[in-house]
């Protein structure tokens, strides 16, 4: 089963995602909290150590990969297992910014690829990602694109999953 739960920041959407997939792994599969956050700075520590001190007793096994996410599948290949990818929005980011190269277009082609090996490689994987797009602001053309390459992952992803989330002020409203 694939879930995408997407909301604004602090609305709770992490909260529900580590709920909803604690309820699908009923069997006990490898639990597996696939991070993509990328720290430059002590706040950003920060809220890594936040994240992490909340799920410390949820029986997550942490990978820490901010990019190409296709490199855990050895390890999804051993035994079904239930992932958690928390979250898409830091993930294309990193994918478009870290190396200084902006191909979006490349980034998308690239996430869809390793979304559906992932999905096929376990057996529920639940997507966190950001709604963005209701300030109605023009921001620089690599912002915009990445706006962009985030809205249509989004429609990918909700084309591909099971149930679609939103979460607004902690509240989950299914939408699929």
């Amino acid at each position: 089963m694939m879930i995408l739960i997407y909301g604004g920041s602090g609305s709770g959407k992490s909260a529900f995602a580590e709920q909803r997939i604690k309820e699908l792994n009923v069997s006990g599969n490898n639990l597996y909290y696939l991070a993509t956050m990328q720290v430059f700075d002590d706040e950003d520590m920060e809220r890594v150590n936040r994240h992490r001190k909340n799920r410390a007793d949820k029986n997550f096994k942490t990978i820490e990969q901010p990019k190409d996410i296709a490199l855990i599948m050895p390890e999804m290949k051993e035994e079904p297992s239930d992932i958690l990818l928390e979250c898409m929005s830091n993930l294309i980011a990193n994918e478009m910014f870290s190396d200084g190269i902006i191909n979006g277009k490349k980034v998308l082609d690239k996430l869809k690829k390793e979304i559906v090996l992932l999905n096929d490689s376990c057996r529920n994987f639940v997507i966190v990602s950001n709604n963005i797009f209701e300030d109605g602001i023009v921001y620089e053309a690599e912002t915009m694109e990445y706006i962009n390459i985030l809205g249509d992952i989004n429609i990918f992803l909700s084309g591909l999953s099971d149930e679609v989330w939103e979460v607004v002020a902690g509240i989950p409203i299914r939408l699929k």
